[in-house]
């Protein structure tokens, strides 16, 4: 089996303005360090990508944008293309977030377009899937985690399993407090894993990395990382805050 590196990942959506996403990613540097056992990413808005750039050069961080247009340019008032994207440093991209299926008209066609989109611009896409309560609750979980995957990802075009990550975000979690357990995450992750072995194939299924997103913080990261399909967490809240983020970021430690 392939060794999956964990991927510990803060998405701060629309929070801190240039200067303060400055600060905060300047204090996160200091308290991470050259910690190289996991891969470490932060997405700021899109106003605080330059300003966050340059501030975690030459630091295991790595910059993420929250969300990309499929274009490479044109008349896309309000959009930002994957190029911009590239050259503002950013390395990966958050696509399909549950706000934005909810709040924006998302659809997993679109995923899939922006996905490819981030591929061919070499930035890896973070796609985000998962279940809202009520679906949950009637137990269609399974058939919309198969749904989003089979819509969004089928026929990507990857290199290697390091191209690509999956962030499953049960959507009733997502800051309310409440936590899917260990179990049922992992039991979520290894049908993504399976779903994906027959989306794309069995050897990226086994490298690609899939994130648990949904109310992460220091006191439950520990038991979350030790299940076998769980390669890291998507972290929302608790990421803007450097001191608890580094806390999540050494769960082993």
């Amino acid at each position: 089996m392939p060794q999956r590196k964990p991927l510990i990942a803060g998405n701060w959506k629309m929070f801190k303005t240039g200067p303060e996403a400055n600060a905060t990613a300047r204090h996160l540097a200091k308290l991470v360090g050259d910690d190289a056992t996991v891969d470490i990413m932060i997405a700021p808005p899109f106003t605080a990508l330059s300003a966050v750039s340059g501030v975690i050069e030459d630091t295991p961080i790595a910059l993420g944008a929250q969300n990309l247009y499929w274009e490479a340019e044109g008349a896309f008032t309000g959009e930002i293309s994957p190029g911009m994207l590239k050259a503002a440093g950013c390395t990966y991209a958050l696509i399909g977030h549950s706000e934005r299926r909810q709040y924006f008209g998302e659809s997993d066609d679109g995923v899939h377009r922006k996905t490819q989109a981030a591929l061919e611009s070499a930035i890896i896409p973070v796609v985000c899937i998962g279940e809202t309560e009520s679906e949950r609750e009637a137990g269609e979980t399974f058939s919309v985690l198969d749904k989003q995957i089979r819509l969004g990802l089928e026929g990507v075009s990857l290199r290697g399993p390091r191209d690509l990550v999956v962030a499953y975000e049960p959507v009733w979690a997502i800051g309310t407090g409440k936590t899917a357990t260990k179990d049922q995450a992992q039991e979520a992750h290894a049908f993504i894993r399976e779903k994906l072995a027959k989306v794309l194939s069995s050897d990226l299924a086994l490298g690609i990395r899939i994130l648990y997103g949904g109310s992460v913080k220091p006191d439950n990261v520990k038991e979350l990382m030790a299940m076998p399909d769980i390669d890291g967490a998507l972290v929302g809240g608790a990421s803007l805050k450097p001191e608890i983020f580094a806390e999540i970021i050494h769960f082993g430690a």
